[in-house]
């Protein structure tokens, strides 16, 4: 044997398996197809949010949360419905347990800290046992994304300095190997040397070869968003047509390879039509990766509307049923849809996912916050999407600007007189303290929550008043992002095949494995889960693996 274990994926949660191995004194290489500046995987690269229940940042504002509410909340928003989510929904009700007992003390001791103030994602806009967020729950990690994966790479580095952890980089598993019909290895190819920047494509020459020999194998390996061939053959009928036009969220390497590996070896895909895709990515003016976008983490004022001008229904406002909006979105047979939106608005409401979209908030320092922040405006990044961004038209006058909102697609598509009657309607139920339209009322109970009124929800005004202007649009794109369903585990992670029964030694963890289980968000997520889902079942996984 090469090692006790080997871990498939640097990523967040392969890195959190190896950490769980090392601790149990267990000897473990640590395989990715990339180079060693994109360890951390996907989450480098992301705001940082967790999710967490009942938290002490949640009392500090006023929020009342509970494992029931939770609970309640995700199997609404999950849709459970299928034979195999028995072991998904086992994952699930672990996972509220997990957000709401030891997470974040555990996360804690490892150094991690969060923003005092707590942001409020998928609001749902439906019944109380439908999909979305009752309370907000997004917990953005100071330093974000780096400084999610910072314990962890901090104790990858310690097991090197032991010698109980081996990188073997630029390392592409092509499939596992048997001796006597049971899984003891890997073998693929080895990659020639990189030196691109994180996430940039990288090349796939390759210069050799390899066999490893382990007891138990955990697959980290991550999604398929960067592999658009992939969304198209699992996009389900549900949510429509997949789009001609997309971009990507991810980078190129999250190509979904593991998955045929493992199920072509032995191990169950379940859930496959599951998939998370955002409705506000703009492409990236500054780009790293092939087609490469960014979403827009909207608030809930700004007007939005369909390519040909129509304003989507409620409650599919900003930030409120993402795949709702996908799948409405898809009906209308375009690629795109507007935001509609206001100067006032913009500064107040928009923020970009992303860790190196947020310097301040990455940074740590509550100096460079209040730098940042000071005399009001749009923050920097959003500013030069503004500027340079080719998805953004600002105009003085709502004419010129739906003038040119035709011309950046060159397909006239947009009538004036139509727009006009949407963006006058809405401004005149701003003017009165009552009304019937579900946006405006969900405008001012946002401002309720004190987290949202200071920072997140412009006061409601009318986007036609010259003093909030210049007027804005925003083209907003399909952003691929996250596997929802994937390798089936049981409460283990060890990996299942068809009829049931382990999939031998080998455990599956994060994006690869639906996060948990095959699927543990169900058909929606409430966001903030992801990097938790990556924690949560890497940490398991680690767990299980150490104790054989």
């Amino acid at each position: 044997m090469d090692a006790d274990a080997i871990v498939i994926g640097g990523g967040l949660a392969g890195l959190v398996a190896a950490g769980e191995l090392t601790e149990a004194g267990k000897r473990v290489l640590v395989l990715d197809q990339e180079g060693e500046q994109s360890l951390g995987g996907q989450a480098f690269w992301s705001f940082g949010g967790l999710f967490f229940v009942d938290s002490p940042e949640q009392r500090r504002m006023r929020i009342r949360d509970s494992y029931d509410l939770a609970l309640q909340d995700w199997l609404g928003s999950a849709g459970f419905d299928r034979e195999e989510d028995l072991w998904p929904r086992k994952w699930a009700e672990a996972y509220i347990g997990f957000a709401a007992g030891e997470k974040r003390a555990w996360l804690r001791a490892k150094g991690m800290r969060w923003f005092p103030i707590v942001g409020w994602a998928e609001r749902g806009g439906y019944t109380a046992t439908e999909h979305g967020n009752s309370v907000p729950r997004f917990h953005v990690t100071w330093g974000t994304g780096p400084g999610i994966i910072k314990p962890f790479m901090d104790r990858l580095r310690e097991g090197e300095k032991l010698g109980l952890v081996s990188l073997r980089l630029r390392h592409r598993v092509n499939s596992f190997t048997t001796t006597a019909g049971v899984v003891d290895g890997v073998e693929g190819d080895i990659l020639e040397p990189t030196k691109v920047d994180r996430g940039a494509p990288s090349s796939r020459t390759v210069v050799g070869g390899f066999v490893l020999k382990a007891q138990t194998i955990i697959v980290a390996s991550g999604g398929i968003g960067g592999n658009l061939d992939l969304v198209r053959r699992s996009w389900p009928k549900r949510l429509g047509n997949p789009p001609q036009s997309m971009i990507c969220g991810v980078p190129d390497y999250v190509d979904g390879r593991m998955l045929g590996v493992t199920e072509a070896a032995g191990g169950t895909i379940i859930n496959g039509d599951r998939m998370w895709h955002y409705t506000e990515g703009i492409q990236n003016w500054r780009p790293i990766w092939s087609r490469h976008g960014i979403r827009i983490l909207p608030g809930p004022s700004s007007l939005w509307l369909d390519a040909r001008g129509k304003r989507l229904p409620a409650p599919l406002f900003p930030g409120f049923d993402t795949l709702g909006t996908l799948t409405h979105l898809m009906a209308t047979g375009y690629d795109y849809s507007w935001f509609v939106l206001s100067k006032k608005i913009i500064e107040r409401e928009f923020a970009l996912s992303g860790s190196e979209q947020n310097p301040d908030l990455t940074s740590g320092s509550w100096r460079k916050i209040i730098q940042a922040r000071r005399g009001g405006g749009a923050p920097a990044p959003v500013r030069a999407f503004m500027q340079r961004g080719a998805d953004f038209v600002v105009e003085s006058s709502l004419s010129d600007l739906v003038r040119r909102m035709n011309d950046l697609t060159g397909e006239r598509l947009l009538d004036l007189a139509v727009i006009e009657r949407e963006v006058c309607a809405r401004d005149r139920e701003i003017d009165n303290a009552f009304t019937k339209d579900a946006q405006v009322t969900a405008i001012r109970g946002a401002r309720n929550y004190l987290g949202d009124r200071l920072l997140r929800v412009a006061k409601p005004h009318r986007l036609l008043d010259p003093a909030a202007g210049p007027l804005i649009a925003v083209r907003l794109w399909i952003l691929t992002r996250k596997t929802l369903g994937g390798l089936q585990t049981d409460l283990s992670a060890r990996v299942l095949k068809a009829d049931g029964t382990t999939f031998g030694n080998v455990f599956a963890a994060g994006e690869v494995a639906g996060f948990g289980g095959g699927g543990m968000h169900g058909y929606r997520a409430l966001e903030g889960t992801f990097l938790g889902g990556c924690i949560f079942s890497g940490r398991t996984a680690g767990r299980s693996a150490a104790k054989l």
